[in-house]
This record gives C-alpha cells, structure tokens and sequence, in this order.
C-alpha cells in the first residue's frame, strides 16, 4: 500500500516509519521536504519525502500529522482534490497553547477538528485516529496491561475497517464510537491524556476500554 503523511513532526515521522517498517511504500510531506533527507534515509528504501501535493497524490491512505493552527493550510497546499476518495486517517488534535498549565481545546461540544478536516475534504474519507496517545507508543504499545485501545470515528464503514485493520497491524485494538462527530469525544481526551502526563511528569500511558 502507498501511504501519504502530512506532517513531518514527531508523529508523522513515527507513523511513517511504523507503515515502512510494514512494508509499506511511505511518501512524507514538509514545507521543506529536504530537512527529512536523514529520516528517509535512515527509514530505508521504502521512504521518501516531498511537497504536501506530492504526498497527497501519491497516497492510497493518507495520514494528517500536522499542528491543528497548520492543517487547513497544508490541505489546502496538498489540493483537495488529491485526497478524493480516499481514506484520510486525521491524527490532529485542534489544540490551542494560549494559557499556563497546557494546551486548550480550540473547538468542542458542537464541532470538532475531525468534522472540519471532513468538511475541508468533502469527497475524502476521514477517520479520527492516533489522537489519543503519544507518538512513542503510537506503533507497537507495549503496557504490563497489556494492549491499549485505540478509539476511532468516521461516516465511512468501509474506512473505518480499512484503519482497523492498520491499527491491528500496529498492534491497537480498534472501538470504533460512530461518525465523526464521535470526535467532540476523542479530541478531549487527549486533554485528559496530557494533563495526567503534566501531572505526573511522565508520559508513558494509554486508554483501555474495559469490558466484562
């Protein structure tokens, strides 16, 4: 499978070598594609770097890993035409750091970053996913507990089974809340999920829905 990242942060960069390390073929995008010369080559053949229109056009799956105050702007860059069909995995949380103690959401209770991005992308596939954990236990989690579960969300049934299947690969258990709008639920918890890592001052945690 040809996968697109957008974003060339801690987890684009963590995405794309978890999606290579599968065999997968990764192409992923910057402003400045040059600066991800030392990922690509440290990630092997499988990887390569290039505009955000590039990176959208090459996926078969594309994955939003951009700053929420950047992501309207890199879409609009990628082309929305490019992501037309396709499953959209949105990683973005539309997070504000405009107060002490930590980050704000910038949205909520009556939208979400989720519904936007499928609106900026109307002819995409969009699932919310990877929001609510940190990019080191984004691929491959390993908890005493065991695996961790990943919360996901979309319109589309078809993609959302596409992302589950990504996910077990990876090693997540997927639970899947309904629409996108099931994104008013998923955003806030990676406010919950930051602020216990202030708390505490570690961040090697994970949500587990528990059943009986």
């Amino acid at each position: 499978m040809k996968v697109g990242i957008l974003g060339s942060g801690d987890v684009g960069k963590t995405l794309g070598a978890g999606f290579a390390g599968l065999g997968h073929e990764v192409k992923i995008g910057s402003r400045d594609p040059g600066k991800l010369n030392d990922w690509v080559e440290k990630t092997g053949p499988k990887t390569s770097a290039g505009t955000f229109a590039e990176v959208a056009e090459f996926g078969e799956v594309v994955v939003l890993a951009t700053l929420w105050s950047g992501t309207k702007h890199a879409i609009q860059l990628a082309g929305p035409e490019n992501f037309a069909g396709k499953v959209v995995i949105d990683a973005t949380n539309p997070l504000l750091f405009d107060q002490p103690g930590g980050p704000r959401l910038a949205l909520g209770n009556t939208d979400s970053g989720g519904e936007q991005v499928q609106r900026w992308l109307p002819a995409a596939r969009v699932v919310k996913a990877f929001n609510t954990v940190g990019h080191a236990h984004m691929v491959h989690p390993d908890f005493p507990g065991g695996p961790p579960d990943m919360f996901i969300c979309g319109n589309d049934d078809e993609a959302k089974k596409t992302v589950t299947g990504i996910l077990k690969d990876f090693g997540w258990p997927a639970i899947d809340v309904g629409g996108i709008e099931g994104a008013r639920l998923l955003e806030p918890l990676c406010i919950l999920w930051v602020g216990y890592g202030i708390r505490t001052g570690t961040w090697n945690h994970a949500f587990k829905l528990l059943r009986k």
